[in-house]
């Protein structure tokens, strides 16, 4: 398992309800994501799961964190973090961890000596966080080695849940090869700020067959005043050419599927 040693948490972002407000009503959301997601790990094996945005700002990152910190409230549950985000990481920010970060997922897949465990960090009892590591000079051709897959393959003997919080699909060329690796992807959009050009145009990049569901991030109609709102869709049987309104139609319209 991960290290036990790790940086005292300073201040963490406080956004994330899971890890410092785990009785509010904002984390019982995340709680009904993490149990969507627990269902389809039950039904479709679903394991490593792939969270990002079309664009940057759109909350993947929070999201991420969230939903990690709501599935490692299962005490039967080992979970992992896994920040592949090399170019903009901000996981180790958000959880109030002092920089730097000597060691990371950049270094375990540039250095084979180094395996998952000996990067990996202890968060709380049953929840670890892999940070980026040292930024690369060529962040795209570090992911797309091998080693990538043979990380996330030893994370599936140690964990039961392994989140990745990749960058955006539109900015950079990057989640193409993560997503060799992964099971799923689930997609955040800002409620009105992600234009829906750009969530169609990511649609387009995913393979449909990994799009296990939107998760619509600051939608204030449910509760006014407030700030995060996560709703997810069962997993859609897209199909490459629909036109992303009949393929977001397709996803919402699953929301009251099995899964949920």
């Amino acid at each position: 398992m991960a290290r036990e040693e790790m940086a005292e948490p300073q201040v963490i972002d406080e956004h994330l309800v899971c890890l410092h407000a785990p009785a509010s009503y904002e984390a019982e959301q995340y709680r009904t994501l993490a149990h969507t997601v627990e269902l389809m790990h039950k039904d479709t094996g679903l394991r490593v799961l792939a969270v990002t945005s079309a664009t940057a700002g759109d909350g993947k990152t929070t999201t991420a964190i969230n939903l990690a910190g709501a599935l490692a409230q299962s005490s039967e549950a080992r979970v992992i973090l896994v920040c592949a985000d090399l170019r903009k990481p901000s996981v180790i920010e958000h959880l109030g961890m002092e920089y730097p970060h000597l060691v990371g997922l950049s270094t375990a897949i540039q250095n084979p000596a180094y395996t998952l465990t000996q990067v990996a960090e202890s968060l709380q009892r049953n929840l670890s966080v892999l940070s980026a590591g040292p930024c690369p000079d060529n962040p795209y051709e570090v992911l797309k080695s091998p080693r990538l897959g043979e990380l996330l393959q030893e994370a599936r003997q140690h964990y039961d849940f392994i989140v990745v919080d990749t960058p955006p699909l539109l900015l950079v060329p990057d989640c193409k090869v993560i997503g060799r690796w992964v099971d799923g992807f689930l997609l955040v959009v800002a409620a009105h700020k992600t234009q829906r050009r750009l969530v169609g145009e990511a649609l387009n990049l995913m393979d449909s067959a990994k799009l296990v569901g939107l998760v619509f991030n600051y939608d204030d109609c449910a509760l006014p005043g407030y700030y995060d709102y996560y709703y997810l869709s069962g997993q859609p049987h897209g199909h490459h050419g629909q036109n992303w309104w009949r393929r977001l139609a397709a996803t919402l319209g699953r929301i009251f599927s099995r899964w949920t």
